[in-house]
């Protein structure tokens, strides 16, 4: 098999894979990192969304042979405190009922306000209505969106 060298977290990893293995399993069964959630695995649900070069993606559809010269946030990386904006507002908004899926969530949400500081509930509910909560937690979803956009530094262009 061959071996693959991942930027994961800020730090380089190096893995023996399959080149078809989705990055989903890299993530969870070689590095340990099990935030990433296994739900559909055909790229639908959105549980298993990490962000690509700062862009949410579904680790399930990348194969590890493709992941190389890219650059991976997973839930872990965000912050491994909780202290990032999303996940405090999602405590504070008490969003998960199960949980499953929050993970994608908070990633799908910090890539989001990265590209847009102020989103609209429109924008919001456009994004976040990719991800499947069987909860139902959209309404706490869309709420902790605005509280996060609100606590998070102004974004200064350069």
């Amino acid at each position: 098999m061959p071996q693959y060298s991942l930027h994961i977290n800020g730090k380089l990893q190096k893995v023996i894979a399959e080149p078809d293995t989705p990055l989903l399993w890299v993530l969870r069964d070689e590095l340990g990192l099990c935030g990433t959630k296994y739900g559909c695995g055909v790229g639908v649900c959105g549980a298993c969304t990490i962000h690509e070069n700062g862009a949410a993606v579904r680790a399930c559809q990348i194969a590890v042979s493709s992941a190389a010269d890219k650059r991976f946030t997973t839930i872990e990386g965000l912050s491994s405190t909780g202290e990032h904006a999303c996940q405090a507002a999602w405590v504070d908004q008490d969003v998960a009922q199960c949980g499953f899926c929050q993970a994608g969530m908070i990633m799908e949400a910090a890539a989001l306000l990265e590209g847009r500081a102020h989103p609209s509930d429109q924008e919001i509910d456009e994004v976040m209505s990719q991800h499947v909560c069987r909860c139902g937690a959209y309404q706490r979803i869309r709420k902790a969106i605005h509280l996060a956009a609100n606590a998070a530094p102004e974004k200064k262009s350069t």
